[in-house]
């Protein structure tokens, strides 16, 4: 998968977007300059009411690490299911990931440090190892680390260094000697996205999309 800021720096995305995004590892992007980045970026532009909705959606896709192709996917997808707002949908859907769910575990910095342990063979799930970053995880999954993951740079990092200050409700963690166990008791909620979000944003950004 290509590198999911395409060369630009992860400081530069969250404040041209004017949101910190936890997936993408690094914060404090708008504490300093809490404006657009370039020589422009103080300046007040009006945006259109396309560019709004482009920005508003390019949070999800950043955050979560996702190309276009595969957000895309996730909305045609959570269309073709009619119990709740697609978008409510498609987020819980991606909250469900098991990159997402590692890094919202803290066993990551970021959402590619925890694709990177997923694709190494460091997460087990119900006992055997999953190397699939989008497998979605169920309610009742136990998610393990492995021993080698448990001395893998990511998994250190984050330990010292957690990018979220607390695990959302639907996940629980217990230490087990020097490594951890986790559980998902429920579904995520819309609610759980952890940035600043306006959904009908999106929903007018991907209309024509069946």
């Amino acid at each position: 998968m290509a590198k999911i800021d395409m060369g630009r720096s992860r400081f530069k995305i969250q404040r041209r977007l004017g949101v910190e995004l936890p997936g993408l590892g690094k914060a404090g992007a708008l504490e300093r300059k809490p404006y657009g980045p370039g020589q422009h970026g103080m300046q007040r532009k009006k945006l259109s009411d396309f560019t709004v909705r482009l920005l508003e959606k390019q949070k999800v896709m950043f955050n979560y690490g996702l190309r276009e192709s595969q957000l895309r996917n996730y909305v045609k997808n959570s269309k073709k299911i009619k119990t709740a707002s697609w978008v409510d949908t498609m987020i819980i859907a991606l909250e469900s990931r098991l990159d997402n769910v590692i890094f919202r575990l803290n066993w990551a910095p970021s959402t590619p440090g925890a694709r990177q342990m997923v694709t190494h063979k460091h997460i087990k799930v119900n006992g055997k190892i999953v190397n699939v970053p989008a497998y979605t995880v169920k309610p009742g999954d136990v998610i393990e680390i492995t021993d080698t993951g448990a001395k893998s740079g990511n998994y250190l990092q984050a330990k010292v260094r957690p990018r979220i200050s607390s695990v959302p409700a639907f996940l629980t963690k217990e230490a087990v000697a020097e490594k951890e166990k986790a559980k998902m008791v429920s579904k995520p909620l819309a609610e759980d996205i952890p940035f600043a979000f306006e959904k009908r944003l999106v929903i007018e950004y991907y209309w024509k999309v069946k």
